[in-house]
C-alpha cells in the first residue's frame, strides 16, 4: 500500500542529501583552488557550509572521493567551455583544434591550474582514468569518426586517433601549469599540438 509520508520523507531525505552534496562540493572546491588539496582543512570546509565531516565521509568516503569530485565538476566545466570557444572556429576540422587549444589555454586559469592540473593528478592519479576524460574522449571519437568518414582524416582508428588528440591537449595542458613560466609555454604548448594533429589531416583537406 502507497504511504505518502514515507515516500514524501524519502524525497526530502533525498533533497537534503543532495543539497548537502552541491554545498560540500563547492566548499571543497573553493578551499582546494585557495589552499590547494593538502592544506586544506576538513573540519574548516564542512564547517563554513554548517555541515560535519560525518555528512563529508557520507557523501564522497573522504576527503580524495571529494577531491575527484571537485575535479570532476571543474574538469567537465572545461571540456563544455572549449566546445563552446569552438564553435564559431570554421568547419569541423577547425573546431576539433580550436576545441584543443582552448583547453590548453585554461591551464593559465588559477582554479583550473591547481584543482584538475596539478592536485588532480598528484592525488588522484592518471587523469587518463578520470570519468571526466572519458567523457571528453567520447565527444572527441564522435568528431573523429565524422572527420574520417567526411575525408578530411586520414584513415585510421578513431580510438586511437581520438585518444592521441585527448592525450595531447590534456599533457600540454599539464605542462603549462606545471611551468616556471606558463604565459611563454602556452603559445609554444598550442603550436605544438597544432602540428601534432595536422599528421591526421589527409590531402584533400
Amino acid at each position: 500500500m502507497f504511504d505518502e509520508e514515507v515516500f514524501v520523507a524519502a524525497r526530502r531525505r533525498l533533497e537534503t542529501m543532495e543539497e548537502n552534496r552541491g554545498k560540500l562540493i563547492a566548499a571543497g572546491r573553493q578551499a582546494f583552488a585557495s589552499e590547494g588539496f593538502a592544506a586544506a582543512s576538513m573540519d574548516a570546509l564542512t564547517a563554513s557550509v554548517g555541515l560535519t565531516r560525518g555528512a563529508l565521509y557520507h557523501n564522497f568516503g573522504d576527503k580524495k572521493g571529494l577531491l575527484a569530485a571537485v575535479v570532476a565538476q571543474v574538469d567537465g566545466e572545461m571540456a563544455a567551455r572549449a566546445r563552446m570557444a569552438s564553435a564559431d572556429a570554421g568547419d569541423d576540422w577547425d573546431q576539433l583544434l580550436a576545441e584543443g587549444a582552448a583547453y590548453i589555454a585554461m591551464a593559465l586559469e588559477p582554479e583550473v591550474r591547481r584543482i584538475v592540473l596539478l592536485d588532480g593528478p598528484a592525488f588522484l592519479g592518471d587523469p587518463s582514468h578520470w570519468p571526466s576524460q572519458n567523457a571528453c574522449l567520447q565527444a572527441t571519437k564522435q568528431a573523429v569518426g565524422k572527420l574520417i568518414a567526411d575525408g578530411i582524416m586520414k584513415n585510421a582508428d578513431i580510438e586511437a586517433a581520438a585518444r592521441l588528440l585527448c592525450g595531447a591537449a590534456l599533457n600540454a595542458a599539464l605542462w603549462v601549469a606545471d611551468s616556471d613560466d606558463p604565459q611563454s609555454a602556452l603559445p609554444k604548448a598550442i603550436d605544438a599540438f597544432r602540428l601534432m594533429a595536422e599528421g591526421f589531416l589527409s590531402e584533400k583537406r
